[in-house]
């Protein structure tokens, strides 16, 4: 929908455009999901960010000789050329991305082409100061850095959307150009401002939602503390000067600061929009901009369906959490139902942005470029494909270092996998994950359950969901991680931990899982508030309770080294601890107890429990609602999904195997390929549990046969 009361950017002619909105009023859930388009390109793309306005012609020559050997297939130009294709307000000069793109033509490459908005020239920031942010702190800045621009700014908006035209009007078409690239991984400190500007969009915002007064007070519960507000020029943004007494999580207002960034995120998706609809006017070429994983301050599920396709940039922390990249890349693919998405950025070698950077060991870029390939991923492209010179990311690692040698062990490896992709990519390029187990996310609870003053601060959204992530992943589960939102009819087994904000019809459609014979697994601090973070008037877990059976009578916390003994019952006791939360569970009738706390007053009461749901019309067994009370270590946390799993028959075949990782894409012919991906320190010798070819040996392969695997070795398994 439009909105009458934003003010709408000129677009490149300067001719005024409505511009729609990014969503419906801000307090509904995530739209549904649009379909994919994705770049039109004969393999999986292969390449990457390449700047060559960085050096002179004579480098250009080495490069492209260097991109030869490397079978490198696809580039993409101009993220961060603003201020040499527009020096001045009135001037534009495309004389150097001219030759870029030509130049990438005539070399055979497919182009992403940026509208090269990721960051302002320094002209803009002098001309026109209101473009800069006001932090958290209140701090307003000068210029400097990448993520320098308010969102809400006219001049910025207006210069964006005029770039973006002349580019697209420019390379519309343009046969090498393959996809645009609209700004670059929005963000920075979050992305939010605090300016007058982002004040007075955010009343116009608030009035969208609410439509008065009346019911932004009840929304927000402004008669605490007399808050009760009575012209909408007396909501200010929320901040370190506002209602924040101790950083970002600390608020005395939850209602306004989740607003706030629901605000934020839709202040940037009608950015891109506007940008997004200047190209429209020339091309009609897939559209995207590079997402940063599980990034918490902007809402990607609301973003999603103003993508063409996704993408993200993959810069894992650690070397040794293979779970965590994968979960990332399931995100990104359930941006898009399921499609594939571009692997926009990562790097060869090292990174430059942390404390310590230490370099991947030989053999796990491509073991991990692969593994972006077995997640859905239609590409893998690089950040960046010759080393900057200088500025902050010149020890950023790159595919050709300063010196330009192409006997660099970076070099060497990223040659090899691109004869790989050659070889095997046409057999995956478009494929989907048949996954019939969903790993909910939702930014709204992540923000929420964040800043809840109390039960435990130190319990938090993403590393929670990645441990659940971990225990589906390593019990070799197929998976996709999805919405709140999404349509959860095709999936046997739904995990949803930290359901903290539960709205709509949500606990319908969890509840419509078990009656057709799935498995709902959730727990502590779920069901606790509602879409404006007030809480439910009943018992906790609120409009959960029916689904799970359970009344959480009490919660206790602690120190993340506090543990209480859960003990669980059955064919095989287990004793594991539970830590951070401990909520006392009282069983509806008719609800099993599957595990008891061991310590402290509440010594035997239920920790964990099970609700049975009888069968109705065609389901072929009873569906079951796990609650866990309390955050259980991984051993504990494992015992009971692999339980859940082994009930739909869905644990992987090497689910017993320490660091193998099988996922399957089927391709739109349907053939189906399963990537074999052996992420563990020691060789591993199993039965192959399929027969088929090995796209990269082209070597044929027996179902049972025995298969040594070494670490980092990956095996592209064309089944037949």
């Amino acid at each position: 929908m439009t909105d009458p009361q934003l003010p709408t950017a000129p677009t490149a002619a300067t001719t005024p455009v409505s511009v729609p909105l990014p969503l419906a009023p801000l307090r509904t859930p995530a739209p549904a999901p649009t379909p994919a388009r994705l770049p039109a390109t004969p393999g999986l793309a292969f390449g990457g960010d390449y700047n060559p306005e960085q050096w002179g012609k004579d480098v250009w020559d080495a490069d492209y000789e260097a991109f030869d050997a490397a079978r490198i297939t696809t580039v993409t130009l101009g993220v961060f050329i603003w201020s040499l294709t527009q020096p001045a307000e009135d001037t534009f000069d495309f004389t150097v991305l001219d030759e870029i793109v030509q130049r990438a033509a005539d070399e055979g490459r497919t182009i992403c082409l940026a509208t090269g908005t990721g960051a302002l020239s320094p002209w803009i920031a002098r001309a026109h100061p209101e473009v800069t942010r006001v932090d958290f702190e209140g701090r307003k800045h000068r210029y400097g850095q990448r993520h320098n621009a308010c969102w809400s700014s006219p001049h910025f908006r207006r210069l964006a959307v005029g770039i973006a035209g002349k580019v697209a009007e420019r390379y519309a078409d343009h046969p090498a150009v393959v996809a645009w690239h609209i700004g670059n991984e929005y963000g920075g400190d979050g992305g939010a401002c605090y300016c007058d500007l982002c004040a007075a969009e955010f009343r116009l915002w608030l009035q969208q939602c609410y439509g008065t007064l009346d019911e932004l007070n009840e929304a927000w519960n402004t008669t605490f503390w007399s808050h009760r507000f009575g012209d909408w020029d007396e909501i200010v943004p929320p901040s370190a000067l506002t209602e924040h007494w101790k950083g970002r999580g600390y608020t005395a207002f939850q209602g306004i600061t989740l607003d706030y960034y629901r605000f934020t995120t839709d202040n940037a998706i009608r950015q891109y929009n506007e940008e997004k609809a200047a190209i429209r006017q020339f091309s009609d070429l897939p559209a995207t901009t590079n997402f940063m994983g599980f990034f918490q301050p902007l809402d990607y599920h609301r973003w999603a369906p103003h993508l063409d396709f996704a993408s993200w940039d993959n810069y894992p922390p650690r070397s040794d959490e293979p779970w965590r990249t994968a979960l990332t890349h399931d995100l990104m693919r359930g941006l898009k139902d399921g499609a594939p998405f571009w692997l926009m950025e990562q790097t060869p070698t090292v990174t430059a942005s942390r404390d310590v950077n230490p370099v991947r060991r030989p053999g796990i870029m491509r073991l991990w470029s692969w593994q972006a390939v077995a997640h859905g991923s239609d590409s893998v492209l690089y950040f960046q494909m010759r080393q900057s010179r200088g500025a902050c990311e010149m020890t950023h690692g790159a595919v050709l270092d300063h010196s330009g040698r192409l006997d660099t062990r970076a070099f060497r490896e990223v040659a090899g996998l691109g004869a790989e992709l050659e070889r095997a990519g046409e057999a995956l390029r478009g494929g989907r994950t048949p996954a019939r187990v969903a790993l909910l996310v939702d930014w709204d609870s992540w923000w929420a359950v964040e800043m809840a003053d109390g039960p435990n601060r130190l319990v938090k959204y993403a590393p929670t969901v990645l441990e659940w992530g971990r225990a589906l992943w390593e019990a070799g589960a197929q998976l996709d991680v999805v919405p709140v939102t999404a349509d959860l009819g095709g999936y046997d087994v739904v995990a949803a931990p930290l359901l903290h904000l539960v709205a709509g019809d949500l606990p319908e459609r969890l509840a419509a899982v078990t009656a057709r014979g799935g498995t709902v697994v959730t727990g502590y601090l779920s069901g606790r508030v509602d879409e404006d973070d007030r809480r439910f008037l009943a018992d906790v877990p609120g409009p959960l309770a029916d689904l799970v059976g359970v009344r959480v009578t009490e919660t206790d916390a602690a120190e993340p080294e506090v543990g209480n003994p859960v003990a669980f019952d059955g064919d095989a006791p287990l004793e594991v601890p539970g830590r951070m939360i401990f909520e006392l569970l009282e069983p509806h009738p008719g609800t099993e107890v599957v595990a008891r706390y061991g310590a402290d007053f509440y010594a035997g009461v239920p920790a964990v429990t099970r609700r049975r749901t009888p069968a109705t019309g065609d389901a072929a067994g009873d569906g079951e609602a796990w609650y866990l009370g309390t955050q259980l270590d991984q051993p504990g946390l494992a015992h009971v999904l692999r339980r859940v799993l082994a009930r739909h028959d869905l644990l992987g075949p090497y689910a017993d195997v320490p660091g193998l990782e099988l996922a399957t894409r089927v391709a739109p012919s349907g053939g189906q390929v399963d990537l074999l991906l052996h992420h563990g320190t020691e060789a591993v010798t199993v039965a192959l549990h399929a027969s088929g070819t090995d796209l990269i040996t082209g070597r044929r392969l027996l179902a049972g046969e025995e298969l040594r695997l070494e670490p980092t070795d990956v095996v592209v398994l064309a089944l037949s």
